[in-house]
């Protein structure tokens, strides 16, 4: 019964995860294909958005494969993917506007933005470590290395945590320039909307499935304590 129950929960998380992935990549095919009155691109709408603010120094740069876009604290490079870079439509001004969205965060010293970078350096090391610790103590039945698993695991779903504000914060950025600034038309605003909800949404899915396995981990670490007594 058990094994049938840890069965569903981990095909539960599959379905979050596509589910996430088909409504983001949906929204942004849909709105790609409605071009922007504006005429803007977005490696435009990133240039105006970082000029207007006071980041000439942050480069904007095309990169290579679908949903690539990101913005590089490290470099201070905004990256933007085919679809994104030299594309009129809203899809690609409401991206383009996110990504800006997290070098004014980095500007102004965000703080959930500061966690999380904080936080990459230990995630590199406790996410590879994790999972081999948890395969083995639960193999060997080792309870003390199923928890030090357990706690390296944490430290993914905390970083999953704080990412939600850090997306939540950048699109609302960019809602509120594109918007204010009349480079989204009003009638276009429910596609920078519908974009930008998928694409966050698909952090939610991500933290939430996060949760669901430190949840089954600790559940068979408490069970795994039972069958020794």
């Amino acid at each position: 019964m058990f094994f049938v129950s840890n069965i569903f929960v981990m095909f539960v998380a599959v379905l979050i995860t596509i589910y996430a992935q088909i409504k983001v990549k949906s929204a942004f095919h849909h709105w790609s294909q409605i071009p922007a009155r504006s005429g803007y691109t977005g490696l435009e709408v990133a240039r105006h958005i970082l000029d207007r603010n006071g980041l000439q120094h942050v480069q904007v740069e095309p990169i290579r494969g679908s949903f690539s876009d990101h913005y590089d604290p490290t470099s201070k490079i905004i990256r933007l993917s085919e679809a994104v870079y030299d594309k009129s439509s809203v899809a690609a001004i409401s991206v383009a506007a996110h990504e800006c969205g997290h070098a004014l965060q980095h500007q102004e010293d965000y703080q959930a933005l500061v966690i999380r970078h904080r936080l990459v350096p230990l995630l590199n090391f406790t996410s590879g470590a994790a999972p081999i610790l948890l395969l083995i103590g639960f193999f060997l039945q080792l309870s003390n290395l199923i928890l030090v698993g357990i706690l390296f695991y944490l430290v993914t779903v905390l970083f999953h945590l704080v990412t939600l504000p850090v997306e939540f914060n950048a699109s609302s950025r960019a809602k509120h320039i594109i918007f204010s600034e009349g480079i989204i038309a009003r009638e276009e605003e429910v596609g920078v909307q519908k974009v930008l909800n998928a694409a966050a949404f698909t952090y939610v899915a991500s933290a939430l499935v996060a949760i669901i396995e430190l949840a089954r981990f600790i559940l068979l670490y408490v069970l795994s304590q039972n069958n020794e007594r």
